[in-house]
């Protein structure tokens, strides 16, 4: 009888499960942001869609959670700009922080993610750098893979 029902931290029972739908105050809650901030990301990150009832009313869905949760951490604990995180999310897609759980935490991996693109483009156009550039980059490239199997 109580299938759907679940005890939160304190013991309650009759708190959501982990993949029910949220209101924007729950999520602003959890996030530990205000309401309209949510309503803003909305106009500003197009990967951010909560359905929406009659009414106008929004339920945001788990996945719609975690990136808001990792939207919220490149912005406030991370430094990233609103443009920052755009670039990030359209060079990688909201699938890149949705799947990449350890994302807001690693800003190593974001780092590469946002150079992997500029690296790609290095890559087609190799013929036209300098032989010195070509060289530094490579080095660079090197130690940076030598760093990765290090903290590996």
């Amino acid at each position: 009888m109580t299938e759907g029902l679940v005890t939160d931290e304190k013991g309650r029972r009759g708190a959501k499960s982990a993949a029910a739908f949220r209101t924007i105050s729950e999520v602003a809650t959890d996030l530990g942001v205000h309401s309209h901030v949510l309503r803003f990301w909305e106009t500003r990150f197009s990967q951010v869609r909560p359905l929406k009832r009659a009414g106008g009313r929004r339920y945001y869905r788990p996945e719609d959670i975690a990136l808001l949760r990792n939207i919220r951490s490149l912005l406030y604990d991370d430094g990233y700009t609103i443009k920052g995180v755009q670039k990030l999310l359209r060079e990688g897609g909201a699938k890149v922080l949705l799947d990449d759980a350890s994302l807001s935490k690693n800003s190593l991996t974001k780092q590469a993610l946002l150079a992997k693109p500029m690296v790609e483009g290095l890559a087609t156009k190799q013929a036209t750098l300098p032989a010195t550039t070509r060289g530094v980059l490579t080095d660079v490239l090197r130690e940076l893979e030598e760093l990765r199997e290090i903290l590996r």
